[in-house]
Protein backbone atom coordinates (compact mmCIF):
# COMPACT_ATOMS: atom_id res chain seq x y z
CA UNK A 1 0.00 0.00 0.00
CA UNK A 2 1.23 3.74 -1.00
CA UNK A 3 2.33 5.27 1.86
CA UNK A 4 2.68 9.48 2.54
CA UNK A 5 4.92 10.12 5.38
CA UNK A 6 4.71 13.98 5.80
CA UNK A 7 7.86 14.45 7.40
CA UNK A 8 11.46 13.06 6.77
CA UNK A 9 14.56 15.49 7.00
CA UNK A 10 16.47 14.10 4.29
CA UNK A 11 18.42 17.04 3.18
CA UNK A 12 19.59 17.59 7.16
CA UNK A 13 20.55 13.87 6.82
CA UNK A 14 22.52 14.29 3.53
CA UNK A 15 24.23 17.28 4.12
CA UNK A 16 24.44 17.92 8.28
CA UNK A 17 24.95 13.54 8.95
CA UNK A 18 27.04 13.29 5.15
CA UNK A 19 25.04 10.44 4.68
CA UNK A 20 24.65 9.16 0.95
CA UNK A 21 21.08 8.42 1.09
CA UNK A 22 21.01 6.78 -2.36
CA UNK A 23 22.79 3.85 -0.77
CA UNK A 24 20.79 0.68 0.83
CA UNK A 25 20.61 1.29 4.96
CA UNK A 26 23.24 -1.48 5.54
CA UNK A 27 25.52 0.48 3.49
CA UNK A 28 25.21 3.76 5.23
CA UNK A 29 25.45 2.00 8.70
CA UNK A 30 28.65 0.25 7.31
CA UNK A 31 29.91 4.07 6.26
CA UNK A 32 29.64 5.30 10.28
CA UNK A 33 30.77 2.09 12.11
CA UNK A 34 33.12 3.16 14.70
CA UNK A 35 31.83 7.34 14.74
CA UNK A 36 30.64 8.28 17.77
CA UNK A 37 29.58 12.34 17.39
CA UNK A 38 26.07 11.48 17.35
CA UNK A 39 23.83 8.93 19.22
CA UNK A 40 22.38 7.53 16.10
CA UNK A 41 25.43 6.78 13.70
CA UNK A 42 25.26 3.40 12.68
CA UNK A 43 21.51 3.30 13.53
CA UNK A 44 19.76 5.12 10.43
CA UNK A 45 16.63 3.89 9.36
CA UNK A 46 15.86 5.78 6.29
CA UNK A 47 17.51 5.96 2.68
CA UNK A 48 15.64 6.16 -0.83
CA UNK A 49 16.36 2.62 -1.72
CA UNK A 50 14.70 1.94 1.95
CA UNK A 51 11.58 4.67 0.95
CA UNK A 52 10.65 2.45 -2.23
CA UNK A 53 10.94 -1.16 -0.36
CA UNK A 54 8.48 0.35 1.62
CA UNK A 55 6.31 1.74 -0.68
CA UNK A 56 6.93 5.26 0.56
CA UNK A 57 6.13 7.10 -2.64
CA UNK A 58 5.74 10.61 -1.27
CA UNK A 59 6.67 12.27 1.84
CA UNK A 60 7.22 16.49 2.55
CA UNK A 61 10.44 16.55 2.25
CA UNK A 62 12.32 19.49 4.91
CA UNK A 63 14.70 22.59 4.75
CA UNK A 64 16.23 23.33 8.54
CA UNK A 65 18.47 26.00 9.61
CA UNK A 66 17.54 27.19 12.98
CA UNK A 67 19.17 31.07 13.96
CA UNK A 68 19.68 31.71 17.39
CA UNK A 69 20.63 34.72 19.56
CA UNK A 70 23.63 34.74 22.12
CA UNK A 71 21.25 33.99 24.60
CA UNK A 72 19.61 31.24 23.25
CA UNK A 73 21.76 27.96 24.49
CA UNK A 74 20.38 25.71 21.51
CA UNK A 75 22.08 25.12 18.54
CA UNK A 76 22.44 26.86 15.35
CA UNK A 77 23.36 29.67 13.17
CA UNK A 78 24.65 33.20 14.08
CA UNK A 79 22.56 34.79 11.86
CA UNK A 80 19.53 34.61 9.78
CA UNK A 81 21.71 34.98 6.62
CA UNK A 82 23.96 31.89 7.69
CA UNK A 83 20.58 30.32 7.93
CA UNK A 84 19.11 30.95 4.87
CA UNK A 85 22.54 29.75 3.43
CA UNK A 86 22.04 26.56 5.01
CA UNK A 87 18.59 25.66 3.55
CA UNK A 88 19.60 26.94 0.00
CA UNK A 89 22.32 24.21 0.03
CA UNK A 90 19.58 21.76 1.42
CA UNK A 91 17.51 22.57 -1.79
CA UNK A 92 20.45 22.02 -3.69
CA UNK A 93 20.95 18.54 -2.81
CA UNK A 94 17.08 17.57 -3.15
CA UNK A 95 17.82 19.29 -7.01
CA UNK A 96 21.05 16.90 -7.29
CA UNK A 97 18.35 13.82 -6.12
CA UNK A 98 16.06 15.25 -8.92
CA UNK A 99 18.91 14.88 -11.57
CA UNK A 100 19.37 11.55 -10.63
CA UNK A 101 15.88 10.90 -10.90
CA UNK A 102 15.78 9.77 -7.16
CA UNK A 103 13.02 12.04 -6.73
CA UNK A 104 10.99 14.84 -7.96
CA UNK A 105 9.74 17.95 -6.39
CA UNK A 106 5.84 18.23 -6.02
CA UNK A 107 4.17 21.91 -5.68
CA UNK A 108 0.97 21.66 -7.69
CA UNK A 109 -2.67 19.60 -8.13
CA UNK A 110 -1.08 18.51 -11.76
CA UNK A 111 2.27 17.26 -10.29
CA UNK A 112 0.70 15.57 -7.99
CA UNK A 113 -2.10 14.08 -9.93
CA UNK A 114 0.79 13.07 -12.33
CA UNK A 115 3.08 11.31 -9.65
CA UNK A 116 0.12 9.08 -7.87
CA UNK A 117 -0.76 7.68 -11.01
CA UNK A 118 3.24 7.18 -11.65
CA UNK A 119 3.26 5.09 -8.51
CA UNK A 120 -0.04 3.54 -8.84
CA UNK A 121 0.62 1.94 -12.79
CA UNK A 122 4.86 1.43 -13.03
CA UNK A 123 6.51 -1.31 -11.54
CA UNK A 124 9.98 0.17 -11.98
CA UNK A 125 11.43 -0.16 -8.62
CA UNK A 126 13.89 2.66 -9.25
CA UNK A 127 10.54 5.30 -9.17
CA UNK A 128 11.08 8.67 -7.98
CA UNK A 129 10.16 9.63 -4.70
CA UNK A 130 7.91 12.05 -4.46
CA UNK A 131 8.48 15.30 -1.91
CA UNK A 132 6.69 18.05 -0.90
CA UNK A 133 9.05 21.12 0.30
CA UNK A 134 8.49 22.37 3.95
CA UNK A 135 10.79 24.71 6.00
CA UNK A 136 11.31 23.53 9.83
CA UNK A 137 11.15 27.30 11.31
CA UNK A 138 10.86 29.92 9.44
CA UNK A 139 14.01 31.99 11.40
CA UNK A 140 16.23 31.56 7.72
CA UNK A 141 13.66 33.57 6.45
CA UNK A 142 14.89 37.05 6.98
CA UNK A 143 12.76 39.24 4.90
CA UNK A 144 9.09 38.46 3.71
CA UNK A 145 10.52 38.68 0.16
CA UNK A 146 12.41 35.34 1.37
CA UNK A 147 9.46 33.50 1.93
CA UNK A 148 7.86 34.43 -1.88
CA UNK A 149 11.47 33.55 -3.23
CA UNK A 150 11.53 30.34 -1.31
CA UNK A 151 7.92 29.59 -2.86
CA UNK A 152 8.74 30.54 -6.50
CA UNK A 153 11.50 27.59 -5.69
CA UNK A 154 8.58 25.28 -4.52
CA UNK A 155 8.44 25.39 -0.76
CA UNK A 156 4.62 24.62 -0.12
CA UNK A 157 4.07 24.47 3.78
CA UNK A 158 6.16 26.32 6.97
CA UNK A 159 6.15 25.47 10.27
CA UNK A 160 6.81 29.20 11.81
CA UNK A 161 8.80 27.75 15.03
CA UNK A 162 11.37 24.69 16.03
CA UNK A 163 12.26 24.50 19.25
CA UNK A 164 12.55 27.54 21.69
CA UNK A 165 12.32 31.08 21.09
CA UNK A 166 12.09 31.91 17.36
CA UNK A 167 11.49 35.02 14.99
CA UNK A 168 8.59 34.26 14.00
CA UNK A 169 6.87 31.97 17.27
CA UNK A 170 8.19 30.29 19.99
CA UNK A 171 8.42 26.68 19.88
CA UNK A 172 8.94 23.34 22.05
CA UNK A 173 10.03 24.54 25.37
CA UNK A 174 9.66 27.78 25.28
CA UNK A 175 6.89 30.23 25.74
CA UNK A 176 5.59 33.17 23.82
CA UNK A 177 3.18 34.61 21.02
CA UNK A 178 3.76 35.30 17.77
CA UNK A 179 4.04 39.21 17.63
CA UNK A 180 3.79 41.48 14.91
CA UNK A 181 6.66 39.87 12.70
CA UNK A 182 4.66 36.50 13.36
CA UNK A 183 2.03 37.71 11.79
CA UNK A 184 3.22 39.35 8.83
CA UNK A 185 4.35 35.71 8.05
CA UNK A 186 1.13 34.45 8.38
CA UNK A 187 -0.22 37.11 6.28
CA UNK A 188 1.79 36.75 3.59
CA UNK A 189 1.60 32.69 4.04
CA UNK A 190 -2.04 32.90 3.56
CA UNK A 191 -1.35 34.82 0.18
CA UNK A 192 0.67 32.71 -1.25
CA UNK A 193 -1.30 30.00 -0.32
CA UNK A 194 1.20 28.28 1.69
CA UNK A 195 0.13 25.28 4.33
CA UNK A 196 1.08 26.35 8.09
CA UNK A 197 2.79 23.45 10.15
CA UNK A 198 1.76 24.36 13.41
CA UNK A 199 3.97 21.14 14.83
CA UNK A 200 6.55 22.57 17.52
CA UNK A 201 4.58 25.74 17.94
CA UNK A 202 4.16 26.25 21.92
CA UNK A 203 0.73 26.86 23.44
CA UNK A 204 0.41 30.47 23.15
CA UNK A 205 2.14 31.02 19.86
CA UNK A 206 -0.53 27.56 18.56
CA UNK A 207 -3.65 29.64 20.14
CA UNK A 208 -2.47 33.01 18.56
CA UNK A 209 -1.87 32.13 14.96
CA UNK A 210 -5.37 30.35 14.95
CA UNK A 211 -6.90 33.48 15.48
CA UNK A 212 -4.78 35.11 12.83
CA UNK A 213 -4.03 32.27 9.93
CA UNK A 214 -7.23 31.65 7.60
CA UNK A 215 -5.14 29.15 4.96
CA UNK A 216 -4.28 25.54 5.06
CA UNK A 217 -3.04 24.09 8.03
CA UNK A 218 -1.78 20.54 9.17
CA UNK A 219 0.60 19.51 11.84
CA UNK A 220 3.14 17.18 10.15
CA UNK A 221 4.57 15.65 12.88
CA UNK A 222 2.63 15.43 16.19
CA UNK A 223 1.84 13.07 18.94
CA UNK A 224 -0.87 13.42 21.92
CA UNK A 225 -0.39 15.22 24.99
CA UNK A 226 -3.11 13.23 26.64
CA UNK A 227 -0.85 9.88 26.64
CA UNK A 228 2.74 11.88 26.81
CA UNK A 229 1.92 14.43 29.23
CA UNK A 230 4.17 17.37 27.27
CA UNK A 231 4.40 20.69 25.59
CA UNK A 232 5.76 18.89 22.54
CA UNK A 233 2.96 17.22 22.54
CA UNK A 234 -1.26 19.00 21.68
CA UNK A 235 -3.70 18.58 23.97
CA UNK A 236 -6.93 17.45 23.04
CA UNK A 237 -8.02 20.86 22.79
CA UNK A 238 -5.73 21.76 20.24
CA UNK A 239 -6.44 18.71 18.38
CA UNK A 240 -10.07 19.49 18.44
CA UNK A 241 -9.07 22.97 17.15
CA UNK A 242 -7.38 21.23 14.31
CA UNK A 243 -10.24 18.40 13.19
CA UNK A 244 -12.39 21.86 12.98
CA UNK A 245 -10.10 23.52 10.72
CA UNK A 246 -10.14 20.39 8.61
CA UNK A 247 -6.41 19.78 9.35
CA UNK A 248 -4.27 16.33 9.40
CA UNK A 249 -1.86 15.30 12.13
CA UNK A 250 0.89 12.84 11.09
CA UNK A 251 2.14 11.30 14.06
CA UNK A 252 5.36 10.83 14.89
CA UNK A 253 7.95 7.94 15.91
CA UNK A 254 10.13 9.09 18.05
CA UNK A 255 10.09 7.16 21.26
CA UNK A 256 10.26 9.89 23.38
CA UNK A 257 7.19 11.28 22.65
CA UNK A 258 5.20 8.38 22.20
CA UNK A 259 5.36 6.77 25.82
CA UNK A 260 5.74 8.87 28.96
CA UNK A 261 8.79 9.41 30.76
CA UNK A 262 11.77 8.27 28.08
CA UNK A 263 15.07 9.56 29.45
CA UNK A 264 17.16 10.00 26.39
CA UNK A 265 20.30 7.83 26.51
CA UNK A 266 19.17 5.60 29.23
CA UNK A 267 15.53 4.40 27.80
CA UNK A 268 15.55 1.54 25.34
CA UNK A 269 12.32 0.60 22.90
CA UNK A 270 12.43 -2.57 24.73
CA UNK A 271 12.56 -1.45 28.36
CA UNK A 272 9.61 0.93 27.30
CA UNK A 273 7.78 -1.01 25.05
CA UNK A 274 7.72 1.18 22.23
CA UNK A 275 6.26 -0.56 19.17
CA UNK A 276 4.61 0.87 16.33
CA UNK A 277 1.21 -0.39 18.07
CA UNK A 278 2.40 2.34 20.65
CA UNK A 279 2.12 4.69 17.39
CA UNK A 280 -1.56 3.21 16.58
CA UNK A 281 -2.27 4.66 19.97
CA UNK A 282 -1.47 8.11 19.32
CA UNK A 283 -3.64 7.68 15.78
CA UNK A 284 -6.89 6.12 17.69
CA UNK A 285 -6.96 8.69 19.96
CA UNK A 286 -7.36 11.49 17.23
CA UNK A 287 -9.83 8.66 15.45
CA UNK A 288 -11.39 8.96 18.72
CA UNK A 289 -11.36 12.67 19.37
CA UNK A 290 -12.55 13.49 15.49
CA UNK A 291 -15.28 10.34 15.32
CA UNK A 292 -13.71 9.11 12.54
CA UNK A 293 -10.32 8.08 10.66
CA UNK A 294 -9.98 11.16 8.39
CA UNK A 295 -7.71 13.53 10.47
CA UNK A 296 -4.64 11.70 10.98
CA UNK A 297 -1.71 10.06 8.95
CA UNK A 298 1.81 9.55 9.69
CA UNK A 299 4.52 12.36 9.94
CA UNK A 300 7.19 9.89 11.13
CA UNK A 301 10.24 11.84 11.59
CA UNK A 302 12.42 8.85 11.20
CA UNK A 303 16.11 9.53 11.73
CA UNK A 304 15.33 13.19 13.02
CA UNK A 305 18.71 13.05 14.97
CA UNK A 306 17.74 10.06 16.14
CA UNK A 307 17.82 6.35 15.09
CA UNK A 308 16.85 2.91 16.16
CA UNK A 309 17.65 3.24 19.75
CA UNK A 310 15.00 5.78 19.88
CA UNK A 311 12.22 4.29 17.35
CA UNK A 312 9.83 1.40 17.94
CA UNK A 313 11.40 -2.11 18.82
CA UNK A 314 10.05 -3.24 15.57
CA UNK A 315 11.03 -0.63 12.77
CA UNK A 316 14.72 -1.45 11.56
CA UNK A 317 14.29 0.70 8.10
CA UNK A 318 11.15 2.98 7.02
CA UNK A 319 10.07 0.05 5.14
CA UNK A 320 8.81 -1.73 8.22
CA UNK A 321 6.06 1.14 8.11
CA UNK A 322 4.12 -1.82 5.40
CA UNK A 323 3.75 -3.70 8.61
CA UNK A 324 1.29 -1.23 10.16
CA UNK A 325 -2.08 -1.95 7.45
CA UNK A 326 -2.39 -4.94 9.41
CA UNK A 327 -1.82 -3.92 12.83
CA UNK A 328 -4.33 -0.87 12.37
CA UNK A 329 -6.92 -3.86 11.33
CA UNK A 330 -5.67 -5.96 14.24
CA UNK A 331 -7.60 -2.82 15.98
CA UNK A 332 -10.87 -3.26 14.19
CA UNK A 333 -10.12 0.07 11.53
CA UNK A 334 -11.61 -0.57 7.97
CA UNK A 335 -10.20 -1.01 4.74
CA UNK A 336 -11.27 2.86 3.90
CA UNK A 337 -9.72 3.31 7.51
CA UNK A 338 -6.71 2.03 7.02
CA UNK A 339 -6.57 3.64 3.41
CA UNK A 340 -7.12 6.83 5.01
CA UNK A 341 -3.93 7.02 7.12
CA UNK A 342 -1.59 5.43 4.80
CA UNK A 343 -2.22 8.01 2.31
CA UNK A 344 -5.47 9.29 1.58
CA UNK A 345 -5.90 11.75 4.00
CA UNK A 346 -3.07 13.91 3.32
CA UNK A 347 -3.04 13.39 -0.08
CA UNK A 348 -6.87 14.64 -0.10
CA UNK A 349 -5.58 17.85 1.98
CA UNK A 350 -3.01 17.95 -0.72
CA UNK A 351 -5.53 18.16 -3.51
CA UNK A 352 -8.41 20.79 -1.95
CA UNK A 353 -5.39 22.59 -0.69
CA UNK A 354 -4.13 23.20 -4.58
CA UNK A 355 -7.60 22.67 -6.39
CA UNK A 356 -7.71 26.50 -7.28
CA UNK A 357 -3.84 27.39 -7.68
Amino acid sequence: MLIFDAHLDLAMNALEWNRNLVLPVDDIRNTELGMNDKPDRGKNTVSLDAMRKGNIGICVATQIARYVKNTNPLPGWNSPQQAWAQTQGQLAWYRAMEQLGEMTQISNLTELNDHLKLWDSNSDPKKPIGFILSLEGADSLFTLGHLEMAYEQGLRAVGPAHYGPGTYAFGTNSTGGIGKRGRELLLEMARLNIILDVTHLCDQSFWETMKVYNGPVWASHNNCRALVDHNRQFSDEQIKELISRKAVIGVALDAWMMVPDWVRGQSTPDSMGVTLNTMIDHIDHICQLSGNSLHVGFGTDLDGGFGKEQCPGDIDTIADLQKIPQLLANRGYSQEDIENIMNKNFIGFLQETWKNS
